[in-house]
């Protein structure tokens, strides 16, 4: 048995993680991170069994349903169920906690991310899904984008801790994350040299228990 472990299913993290606001961030609207915090979300910062066990826990819990539109996985028009994270930001401290993993059907989470959207020429699906979710107007969402993207870039120019101990209280155990630039397709590398904003600060720090650096 003990030869098996590695292949073993771990055991499940809580439905609600320690710390965890589940009332944060409730419907659909634009979610941009920092480009400061790209390639850090949850899934690159975590063993992939961890990601398993999150994963199994935010699909359950959410009835296995979008938790903005409602909708359930229909793998026939390609919409399956995504974990996305809410965040809190302490600007006086300058962290960036993690208060909140939401499960999130493909379109739904293809509009949080409004600007990969754009990227990927998804653009004009994600602007009427929002609008079709959210009741916006079109006026109403081109005043949120705009918004959106104005808060983002004053954040983008700040360096941020990441908070993620709601998963490390759990017993989830944090990995480091590929660099932004170094990893391969990364929307940073795939936008237009004018689209990418300049002076990007450092990479962000991870409070947390990480695995120690690879040779």
């Amino acid at each position: 048995m003990t030869a098996l472990e590695p292949w073993m299913a771990a055991p499940d993290v809580p439905n609600l993680l320690p710390g965890e606001d589940r009332t944060l961030g409730q419907g659909l609207f634009v979610d941009l991170m920092s480009s400061s915090c790209w390639f850090t979300n949850v899934r690159s910062c975590v063993t992939p069994p961890d990601w398993e066990r999150l994963r199994r826990m935010i699909t359950r819990r959410a009835g296995m349903r979008c938790e903005a539109c409602g909708a359930g996985e229909d793998r026939t028009v390609q919409r399956r169920l995504e974990a996305h994270e809410r965040w809190a930001y302490v600007d006086a401290a300058r962290v960036q906690r993690l208060k909140r993993l939401i499960c999130l059907c493909t379109d739904c989470h293809t509009v949080t991310h409004y600007g990969y959207a754009q990227v990927r020429g998804l653009e004009a699906k994600a602007f009427a899904y929002l609008v079709k979710v959210a009741g916006m107007s079109h006026a109403e969402a081109r005043r949120h984008i705009c918004m959106t993207f104005t808060v983002w870039a004053v954040r983008s120019a700040t360096t941020w801790t990441l908070d993620l101990s709601i998963l490390t209280d759990a017993g989830v155990t944090l990995k480091r994350p590929p660099t932004r630039l170094s990893t391969p397709g990364s929307p940073q590398q795939r936008l237009p040299p004018n689209a990418v904003p300049r002076g990007l600060p450092a990479p962000v720090s991870i409070q947390g228990r990480l695995l120690p650096e690879s040779p």
